[in-house]
């Protein structure tokens, strides 16, 4: 199997058809992040010290899988990383590559994974953790699957309810907003996020301005089964919460997310999700991805629990010997009876990555 590797600029018309045929094909595969329009986007906006790069496999000449990165120096991350929610080789049903070869053709020492789909069994060998990515799946529509969560005991939708005739007894109507056009609604939902980042001690993913050029472009673009979308919940006419989606062929993808804390008492951002759910029923989507990320609110709507890898592929060099050091210490301290402190290497350690994606 040859391996080419090129810009996703550099693809041509019909290998970008192809990339997303293959990628209509799993359902599984149905995110955002998953398509060409999202190694597109990173390539034009994320910086270019080694840039997106596409790892194009052919058999006999003809594409039979692609897996986009962002080369930086010696190692290979996700495109769009730490943007990026999802990572996955598409790519033929039949098509098996040991990863390795995939670093070699990229010409770097280490390629590291993170929210890596767990069906891509080539990465098996070289995970070395998972967490669960939580989805709400609408196969029957929003009245189903809030009898579903009812069964399931838990009572969010109850409180959401609840929650809505509260705050328009007491502040005003509600009222939801679609593919909001207005730009000053997207500048305050990121200032919503960059002081919520600062008030617990993370790093403002929207303090580098690639990441806002990202968000803009992606503001002003709708293309065929990519593209952003602002979904906005007014309260009387003062804007209370804001998430800036992904939208896939039939899938969103919750991204940012924020709220006025004005309105914290009636959890706004729990409201505009249950807008956004019937929003979706008529709208041809059938799922709500909510990402990574062990949140109390995610536990409670989600009714499907999807694992995502992390881990290193690497030849033998400083910089793969570096990882190795780190997941060592992360894993010698986990072991220890030390209660949160023992977590400490590990939030170092995506920390660091996180800064490294940003720069």
């Amino acid at each position: 199997m040859k391996i080419d590797v090129v810009p996703p600029s550099a693809l041509s018309a019909d290998e970008l058809a192809r990339w997303s045929a293959l990628q209509a094909a799993q359902p599984a595969w149905d995110s955002p992040f998953l398509s060409p329009g999202w190694a597109l986007a990173a390539e034009q906006r994320q910086p270019r010290d080694g840039g997106v790069r596409v790892a194009v496999l052919r058999e006999a000449g003809r594409a039979v899988g692609f897996f986009p990165v962002r080369v930086a120096g010696a190692v290979a991350m996700p495109a769009g990383a730490p943007m990026n929610d999802y990572q996955a080789l598409v790519a033929e049903p039949w098509v098996m590559i040991d990863p390795r070869r995939l670093a070699q053709a990229l010409g770097v020492d280490r390629l590291d994974f993170s929210h890596m789909l767990i069906d891509q069994t080539a990465f098996a060998p070289y995970v070395r953790g998972t967490n669960p990515s939580f989805v709400i799946e609408l196969p029957d529509g929003y009245a189903a699957y809030a009898a579903g969560r009812r069964a399931a005991g838990s009572g969010v939708i109850k409180d959401i309810d609840k929650r809505r005739r509260k705050i328009e007894r007491e502040a005003g109507p509600v009222r939801f907003t679609a593919h909001q056009g207005c730009s000053e609604a997207l500048d305050q939902l990121l200032a919503w996020k960059s002081r919520q980042y600062r008030a617990t001690g993370q790093t403002d993913l929207f303090a580098v301005p690639w990441t806002v050029e990202l968000l803009c472009a992606l503001f002003q673009s709708r293309a065929e089964g990519f593209g952003g979308g602002l979904f906005t919940l007014h309260v009387g006419d003062k804007l209370a919460a804001a998430q800036f989606n992904l939208l896939g062929r039939h899938t969103i993808h919750a991204w940012i997310i924020a709220h006025d804390e004005e309105f914290e008492r009636y959890s706004p951002g729990l409201l505009l999700f249950q807008d956004i759910l019937k929003w979706m029923e008529g709208a041809g989507y059938r799922a709500l991805d909510l990402g990574a990320g062990d949140y109390r609110f995610k536990r409670q709507l989600a009714n499907v629990r999807r694992p995502v890898a992390h881990g290193f592929v690497g030849r033998l060099s400083p910089a793969t010997l570096l990882r190795q050091a780190q997941y060592g210490v992360c894993a010698a301290a986990e072991r220890l009876p030390l209660g949160p402190v023992s977590q400490f290497p590990a939030k170092a350690m995506r920390r660091l990555d996180l800064w490294r994606g940003l720069r």
